[in-house]
């Protein structure tokens, strides 16, 4: 049981989006890169994906959906092993909005440059970073800094 009471902060939170199917498990290295802050990080990859069963789609969307609207902040992975659809999708309609973004592409990644292209333009303050050492690096910045207006948020 988690406990909370009134005026009490579970914490930040961030949500990583970005490839799972036929690519690494980046998310555990990005948990790795940032396991000494106090940040809750939302991982929509499974351990074990129920696929034999037919309603395991709809409650991993519905899970993912819910986590991506109650997270301080989405951290992006674009891994150069798939083209990650979903993520475009999800990165498209993320940047519209003010939630505060992180975006990282591989740098052999196949929609680099519209990924480049498109949050330049919808997002210009977002730095887009090419590993994922510069990405904890760049969350561990907005973090600290004390006059960023991501820092407000998270």
């Amino acid at each position: 049981m988690i406990y909370i009471e009134a005026l009490e902060t579970v914490g930040k939170s961030i949500f990583l989006a970005g490839g799972i199917s036929n690519c690494p498990d980046w998310q555990q290295e990005m948990r790795l890169l940032l396991q000494d802050t106090d940040l809750i990080l939302f991982n929509p990859r499974r351990a074990q994906f129920p696929i034999g069963d037919p309603s395991a789609a709809q409650e991993q969307i519905e899970w993912e959906h819910d986590h991506l609207r109650s997270a301080d902040a989405i951290l992006f992975w674009f891994p150069c092993e798939t083209l990650c659809p979903i993520v475009l999708y999800e990165l498209g309609a993320w940047s519209m909005t003010g939630k505060p973004i992180f975006v990282g592409v591989h740098p052999d990644y196949k929609r680099r440059q519209d990924v480049e292209i498109q949050t330049y333009l919808a997002r210009p303050e977002v730095d887009i970073c090419y590993t994922l050492e510069d990405l904890a690096c760049e969350v561990r910045f907005m973090l600290c800094s004390e006059d960023s207006p991501i820092a407000t948020v998270i």
